[in-house]
This record gives C-alpha cells, structure tokens and sequence, in this order.
C-alpha cells in the first residue's frame, strides 16, 4: 500500500465518521421528537380529561363541521396534518343536541352562537333535530345568534332559528330549493359492451335505472317529485315561520332572484336583507364587536366570551354523577349506512356486527331497546338476520322501539318493521319497499379483445353467476323468481308488522318512496318525533318513570382510538376548507356523486345478488 492509497483511506474514513454521527444525531433527535409528541398525544387521548371552567355568561359556540351524522365514522389512516387523505369532518347530531340540551339548564351560559361557515350537509331530518333542541334553548329565555360570511340552504336551515343573523355584507344566501338529479350509465355500458342483467319487482324501484336507461323513467320521475315537494314544504314551512315571513316567501325569493339583484346592483347580501333573510350586514369584525357587546368580551381580549360546545359536553358529562345501582336502562343503537352482510365497520350495517350490539343489549338485561336507523336498505338477507335479532330482543319482553333518521327505506324499513313501535321525523324518506337483483357479465367486452370462455358442466346452472360468461335463460328464470319470492316475504312481513294484508301493503309498496309525515298517513309509521321523543317512547313501553340512557357501541381498538382522537382534535376544519374551496378538492367532490351507484354495487355482498335498496333515498 502506498502512502497516497493509505492517506486517502484516511481522509475517506475521517469523513465517513463525522457523516455517521451527524446521521446518527439526526435519528436520535428525530426519534426523541417523534416520542415527546407521541407522549403528549397518548396523555391528551388516555390522561384524565381537564375539567373545563366554564366563564359565567358565556355564550356557547357551535362552529359546526362537515357533515352531521347519527354515528360517527372512524379513521382508518393517518390525518391530513400526518400526510393522510384529507376528507370531510363529521359532527354527531345526538352530541350537539346534548350540549344544547346542557346548555339551555346552565345558568353559566347566557346565549348561543351559531358559526356555520363549514357545515356541508347532513339532511333535513337531522337539521330538525338540531333545530328542535334550538327551540327548547330559546324557550329558556336565552338568545341566539348566527354569524356567517355565507349561508348555504342547510346552513341557513340553522340560522333561521336565530333571534339576530349576521350576514356578511359579500356575502349571500344561496336558497336553490331541492333537486335529485344523477348520472345514467347505459350508453356507456353498451360502448364498453357490458351487458346489465336486471331482476326487479314494483314500477318504483329504481335503483337499478342508471345502468339500464339514459333518463329517469316516467314513474321514478313522478315519485321522486312528490316527495322532494314534501320535504321542501317541510323546509319553507319552518323557515318562513321562524324568520315572521310570509309562506310563499321564500319561493318568491328564488323565484325573483334575478329582479332582486339587479334591484341591489348586483348584492346578494343586499337582496337577502331586503327580503328580511337575515338582520344585519357587517363583516366579521364587525359581527364579533356587536357579540363582545351583548355577551361579553372574552378572554384574551380579542372574541366574544364563549366556550365551545363539544368540549363543553364532555365536561358536562365528566361533572354528572353516576347513576344509581340497579337504575333501569334504556339501551341505544346507532344503525347508519348500507346493508351488508356480515362484519362491517362503522358507516355501514353489519348484519353480524349490528346483530353482536343488539345481542349484548339483551345481555345487559336492559328493559328497553331504541335503535336508530339511517339507510337506504341493502342486502335483503342481511336485513333479515337484523330483524330476526330484533324479534330475539321483543321475545326476551324488552320492548324495540325504531327511531328512523334522515333515511330508513328499503332494508332500512325491512328491519323497522321488528320494532314494536316506530318513530319518524316528518322530513324522513322511507318506504320504497321493493327488490331488485343485479348481475353484469362482460363476456361481450372481453370477446372484442378476443377472450374468449368455454367448457364443460354437470348441469345448465354449472358455471353460471361469472363475470365472463353470458347468463343462461334458465340462471336468470332462477334469479327473478328469488326477486318475486323475496319481494312477497317483504309485502308479508310488513302487513304482518303493520296489521294489514299483503294486497294493501302492495299498493303502497313498489319501491314507492314516502316522507315521514306521508308513512304515517298510510300506516308505515306509528309516531312522528325526533329521536329524543323515540327514546321516551320507549321508556313509556317499558313503564319507566325514570331510566338510564346507555349507547351501546362497537369498542374502538387502541388505534383507532388514538386516530379518533387526532381527527377530532386537530385538522378538521382544515381540511374541509381544503376540500370545499381549492379547485381540484371542488371538482373531485362535484365528481363522487356521478360514481355512487358504480362504487356501491362493489360493496354487495348478498348470497343471492338480491338487494332492497333505494337509490333515490339520500337526504337533501
């Protein structure tokens, strides 16, 4: 070795030691981070929650975001903030009427604020909910306020329950009324040579029309708008009678919105306020200045005195004393989503995971059962098993009682039909008691790229039900008679349920879609009330003067705890102003609704490929 090679080699590893403890440094200080945040984060899930103080006179401040929802649905990744998928929050109904609730028997709180700016949606029925436990706070004798720099139709729903709206002066009101419109694939299905087999029973079931038509069908059309006119009666109704405004007003509003902008130079704010919409225009500077004035200033000087209002709930939770051994108990479960078979996660009904919740709601020896249903329907078979439990939960001599949500059509209504009795808001969509099967081949779209099937079977139904071979006649002789027998088992197990004959049940059935306050007309709904009346409805069957409300609900894994609790406590409103305001979050959001019906056919699961669901059934 010379003394070039040995001096390079030196140098070569005097510098490859310092590039390795600076990367070790690196590691050990990034590791060290990574454990301090960790550890503050598992102190603030697991920890002893820090009682609050609440300020006296402060005004309660609901900033709600994304969209309202009965059951709340857990991450199954890392936040946005972490370089997870950023989506919409989701702000549960039952924990806001809660605190409003609270709030309204507080002396401590003297008003309330409503922040709309980040609400998306939720639909009518929930909007009521909220709405209903608006009215009983103002019945104390406390005032509301709405700040907004825009009201979208369902924030605005909110905002009308105020005594004073404040609207920014850029700001408007955009009232649209309702509309359902969607996506219809078949042409493109006939481009692709993707051949749609269809099953179905009832001129009103229309689930399956966007893969077997271009248009809506003259009797989805015709039903569709008697209830769509129903809910935005609904809607007017309440808004008109709130705002003091005359009951055509706010159609006139929409109707004559061209001629009141021009009448303004072209401000919807103006326009709104001159159609008495709201009560001032100030900018939030303004708006918050006008609050400090009537609530107080609050803390650091800069907002009005205020304290949120979920952390309010949980502190008010945390300070309520236990119930007293051997109360009785009202058990509630939250049912939201598609019907599937099987397990499933929140945000979809399990037949297996609901059914474990109402078997431990017998374990519990609970003396009444409330379950609160929000879907569309699904799986037919799996509608059965749930219902099945419910009859297992009523033979026990613990009365069922159903709170139907914003929706319980379809297998949503195939599991009401258990309870002893059922409960729905006038805004709910149910009905649409029908079936239909569905199954696509794509042999033809595979032989033009010359893939081609063939072979042997034992019988004509061998080999049949695969994606690459045609249907055989007598496959699909077999599938319409499962529709038309699974169709007649619904028709029995309503008039069974309802008293009445499967003749009866069949004139309002067909898929037909009813608003709640219709259902009941017709003798698919017993009472009318929020779910609050539901539960007192179930406390009244069991002869209950005074009970314990117990949720019963899926335990959360240590994860999904931890990222639970980081969606909520940090990024929500970020990213729902990053979904709803940059252009791509827009459009891909304007984008979802036109994949719907392709991406819920991919969670279908049904032994039979036999489904009772309803597409048109989505809140507005």
């Amino acid at each position: 070795m010379t003394d070039t090679t040995h001096q390079k080699g030196f140098i070569r590893r005097f510098f490859g030691a310092i590039g390795g403890s600076i990367t070790w440094l690196r590691r050990v200080f990034t590791n060290l981070l990574f454990l301090l945040i960790l550890f503050f984060v598992l102190l603030a899930i697991f920890g002893q929650e820090e009682q609050l103080t609440v300020p006296q006179g402060a005004a309660l401040k609901i900033g709600l975001s994304g969209f309202l929802v009965d059951e709340r649905t857990p991450p199954t990744g890392l936040p946005a903030f972490l370089g997870g998928p950023s989506g919409p929050a989701e702000t549960r109904v039952k924990d806001l009427v809660d605190a409003i609730d609270f709030a309204a028997k507080d002396k401590r709180i003297s008003s309330i604020v409503l922040e709309l700016d980040y609400l998306m949606g939720g639909g009518l029925s929930k909007l009521e909910e909220i709405g209903a436990a608006l009215q009983r706070f103002k019945s104390s004798g406390k005032p509301i306020y709405a700040v907004g720099d825009n009201f979208t139709q369902t924030q605005y729903f909110l905002a009308s329950h105020a005594d004073e709206i404040y609207l920014n002066p850029m700001g408007s009101v955009l009232l649209t009324g309702f509309g359902l419109y969607r996506n219809y694939f078949k042409s493109a299905l006939d481009k692709l040579k993707v051949n749609f087999h269809v099953f179905r029973v009832g001129d009103y079931k229309d689930f399956i029309e966007p893969y077997t038509r271009d248009d809506m069908s003259p009797a989805s059309r015709e039903n569709n708008q008697r209830w769509l006119y129903e809910l935005w009666g609904e809607y007017t109704e309440q808004v008109t009678g709130l705002r003091n405004l005359q009951p055509q007003a706010i159609d006139m509003f929409i109707e004559q919105l061209p001629e009141n902008l021009r009448a303004h130079d072209g401000s919807w704010a103006e326009a709104a306020l001159a159609s008495q919409l709201v009560d001032h225009l100030a900018s939030r500077r303004i708006a918050v200045k006008a609050l400090q004035e009537k609530i107080g200033v609050g803390s650091e000087g800069q907002s009005y005195k205020s304290i949120d209002a979920l952390p309010y709930l949980r502190n008010q939770r945390l300070t309520q004393l236990p119930p007293a051994p051997g109360r009785e108990k009202v058990a509630l479960i939250f049912a939201s989503g598609t019907i599937v078979d099987g397990e499933a996660p929140a945000g979809q009904i399990g037949s297996a995971s609901l059914g474990q919740l109402i078997s431990e709601a017998r374990e519990k020896q609970v003396d009444a059962l409330v379950l609160r249903i929000d879907s569309g329907g699904g799986s037919a078979f799996a509608s059965e098993a749930i219902r099945q439990e419910l009859l297992a939960t009523r033979e026990a001599n613990i009365p069922v009682v159903i709170s139907m949500g914003s929706v319980a059509a379809s297998g949503g209504y195939w599991i009401a039909t258990a309870g002893d009795q059922i409960w729905a808001t006038p805004s709910t969509i149910t009905g649409s008691i029908g079936v239909f099967g569905a199954f696509p081949t794509f042999e033809e779209s595979l032989e033009s790229l010359g893939i081609y099937n063939d072979g042997v079977g034992t019988s004509d139904l061998a080999g049949t039900m695969r994606l690459d071979r045609a249907l055989p006649e007598v496959a699909a002789e077999v599938l319409q008679l499962g529709v038309d027998n699974t169709y007649d088992r619904f028709l029995r197990i309503v008039a069974e349920a309802r008293g009445s004959t499967p003749e009866e049940i069949h004139k309002i059935a067909q898929g037909q879609v009813w608003t709640g306050r219709t259902a009941q007309q017709l003798g698919l709904v017993d009472e009318l009330g929020n779910l609050n009346d539901a539960i007192a409805g179930a406390a009244k069957l069991a002869e209950l003067d005074a009970y314990e409300l117990v949720e019963i609900k899926p335990e959360l894994s240590p994860g999904e705890r931890f990222m639970l609790a980081l969606s909520e406590n940090i990024d929500a409103r970020i990213s729902d102003g990053i979904q709803s305001n940059l252009p791509l979050g827009a459009w891909l959001s304007s984008l979802q609704p036109a994949l719907d019906p392709l991406a819920e056919l991919q969670g279908y699961r049904d032994p039979r490929a036999i489904y009772a669901r309803c597409l048109p059934c989505r809140a507005p």
